[in-house]
C-alpha cells in the first residue's frame, strides 16, 4: 500500500471493507446530505452576493474599493483555515464547522446592515473567517469519514451542489436587489444556516468527531503556526490596501505587509509545504496549482458582473445569469475527474483544464467591443468552469491521497491558504490596475477591465505547467 492508496480502515476507523455502498449508502447517507447542504448554502451565497455586489458598491459610494469587498473575505479566511486545520487535527472538525457557519451568518448580517463601504467590507471579513473554518473542516470530514474510493465522488457531489445555486442564485438575488434592495440579499441568507447545521453537525459528531488518533494525548495548538497565520492575514490585507490606494505613502504598509507575508508562506518553516514555490513534484505542486487556478479565475470572475453592468448596460440579474451556465459545467468537469477509468490520466486532465481556464479568462473582455454579443461571456465562462471543475476537484482528491490522517487538517489548510492567498494577491493586483486606469470613475475606460483579465489569463496558463508536476516522481 502506498501513500496514494490509503486504506478504508485508516481513514474511517472502520474495518477495511466494512463500508458498503456509495456516498448515499446507509453508512454515509446522513453525513453526505448534511455536508452537501452546507456546500449548497456556500454556493448560493457566492452566486447571490456576486450579483448584488455592484449595486451595493455603488450605493455605498465604494466602487473604487470594489476589490476590497472580495479580498477582505479571502484575507480573514486565511487565518480561519490555519486555526481550523489545528482544531480539526487535535479535537476533530465538529467545533470548527459549527463556529465557522455561525461566523459566516454573522458576517452576512453585518454587511447587510452596513451604512458605509468600510463597514460592508468588515462584514465580509467576518464572513471570511467563518468560511475559512468551514472549508477546512469539510475537507477533514471527507478525509476521515469516506474511504479513498469514495472521495472523488463526494468531491464531485460538492461541485454538483453549485449547479442549482448558479442558476437560481443570480435570478433570485437580482430580483430581490431590483425589487427590495441589495441589503435583503445579505440579510436573508443567514436564515438558511439553520437547516444545514441541523443535518451536518449530528452526522459529523457520529462519524468524524474527536482527534485523528484517539489514543494519543491531545497536543496543544501550535502557537507558531497561529502567529504565522495572523501574519499572513495582516500582511495580505496591508498589501491589498497599498495596491488600492496608489500613493507614495502606501509603500509603507506595502513593505510591512510583504515583511509579514513572505516568511509566513515562503520560509523554511512556513505554512505551505517545502518546495511549493519551486513547484516540487507531488504535494507542493498540488498546493501551488490550487493557488494558480483559484486566484486567476476568482480575480477575473469578480469583475465580470461589474463589467457587464457598467460597460454593456445589463441589469444585475442579467449580469449574474450570464455566468449561470458555469455551475453546470463546473459540476460536469468535477464528474469527469471522478471517473475511475480516467484516474491514470488525471495529470493530463488537469493540464487541459488549466488551458481551458486561461482561454476563458482571455476571451471574457472581448465583450468590451460593442460588436461582440454579450452571450460570449456566458459561453467562455462555461468552458472555463469546466476546466475549473476538473482542476479544483482533482487537487482536493490528490491532497487527501497524499496526506496521512494526522496531517489531513494541516495539509488541507495549506491547500486552502494557497487558494485564499492567491485570491487576495491577484485581486489586489487586479484592483490596483483597475483603480489606476480609472475603473472606479463614472464612464470608466474599457482598458481598466482588460488590465484585470489579460494578466489573469497569463497566470492561468502558467498553471498548466504546474499541473504537469502534481504526480510524485517514480
Amino acid at each position: 500500500m502506498t501513500a496514494l492508496e490509503p486504506s478504508d480502515a485508516r481513514i474511517t476507523g472502520l474495518p477495511a471493507g466494512g463500508v458498503a455502498g456509495g456516498i448515499l449508502g446507509r453508512e454515509h447517507r446522513a453525513l453526505s446530505f448534511g455536508i452537501i447542504t452546507v456546500v449548497l448554502l456556500i454556493a448560493f451565497e457566492a452566486t447571490a452576493v456576486g450579483t448584488a455586489m455592484p449595486v451595493a458598491a455603488r450605493e455605498l459610494d465604494g466602487v473604487s474599493r470594489y476589490a476590497f469587498a472580495f479580498s477582505a473575505y479571502f484575507t480573514t479566511s486565511l487565518f480561519g483555515m490555519v486555526v481550523a486545520g489545528q482544531w480539526a487535527d487535535r479535537r476533530g472538525p465538529l467545533g470548527a464547522l459549527a463556529v465557522g457557519m455561525s461566523a459566516f451568518a454573522a458576517g452576512l448580517l453585518l454587511s447587510g446592515t452596513a451604512l458605509n463601504m468600510w463597514t460592508f467590507i468588515a462584514g465580509r471579513a467576518v464572513q471570511g473567517l467563518g468560511g475559512g473554518l468551514v472549508i477546512v473542516a469539510l475537507y477533514v470530514v471527507v478525509g476521515r469519514a469516506y474511504p479513498g474510493r469514495l472521495q472523488p465522488t463526494i468531491m464531485a457531489a460538492f461541485a454538483a451542489g453549485w449547479v442549482v445555486p448558479s442558476v437560481v442564485g443570480p435570478l433570485l438575488a437580482g430580483t430581490v436587489t431590483e425589487q427590495l434592495g441589495w441589503r435583503w440579499v445579505f440579510i436573508g441568507i443567514p436564515v438558511l444556516v439553520v437547516f444545514p447545521l441541523a443535518l451536518a453537525l449530528p452526522a459529523t459528531r457520529r462519524m468524524a468527531a474527536g482527534p485523528a488518533d484517539p489514543s494519543a494525548p491531545v497536543a496543544p495548538f501550535d502557537r507558531r503556526r497561529i502567529r504565522l497565520a495572523l501574519g499572513v492575514s495582516i500582511g495580505a490585507g496591508l498589501l491589498q490596501y497599498a495596491g488600492q490606494e496608489l500613493r507614495w505613502l502606501s509603500l509603507i504598509p506595502g513593505a510591512v505587509g510583504a515583511a509579514l507575508l513572505v516568511p509566513a508562506v515562503a520560509g523554511r518553516r512556513g505554512l505551505l509545504p517545502r518546495g511549493t514555490w519551486r513547484a516540487a513534484r507531488g504535494l507542493p505542486s498540488v498546493v501551488l496549482l490550487r493557488g494558480f487556478a483559484a486566484g486567476s479565475f476568482i480575480a477575473a470572475e469578480s469583475f465580470v458582473p461589474l463589467m457587464l453592468v457598467s460597460q454593456r448596460g445589463l441589469t444585475p440579474t442579467m449580469a449574474g445569469l450570464s455566468l449561470a451556465v458555469g455551475g453546470a459545467t463546473w459540476a460536469l468537469g468535477s464528474y469527469v475527474q471522478s471517473r475511475p477509468r480516467l484516474e491514470a490520466y488525471r495529470e493530463r486532465l488537469m493540464v487541459a483544464g488549466m488551458v481551458l481556464v486561461a482561454l476563458a479568462i482571455a476571451a471574457a473582455p472581448s465583450v468590451l467591443v460593442a460588436a461582440v454579443p454579450v452571450w460570449v461571456v456566458g459561453v467562455a465562462w462555461g468552458v472555463g468552469c469546466f476546466g475549473m471543475g476538473v482542476v479544483i476537484a482533482s487537487t482536493s482528491v490528490l491532497l487527501l491521497k497524499l496526506s496521512p490522517p494526522q496531517e489531513a487538517g494541516a495539509n488541507s489548510a495549506a491547500l486552502q491558504i494557497s487558494d485564499g492567498l492567491s485570491n487576495v494577491l491577484l485581486l489586489a493586483a487586479g484592483g490596483a490596475a483597475f483603480a489606476a486606469l480609472g475603473g472606479g470613475e463614472p464612464g470608466a475606460h474599457a482598458g481598466a477591465f482588460a488590465a484585470v483579465f489579460l494578466p489573469m489569463g497569463a497566470v492561468a496558463l502558467a498553471g498548466a505547467w504546474v499541473a504537469g508536476r502534481v504526480r510524485e516522481s517514480g
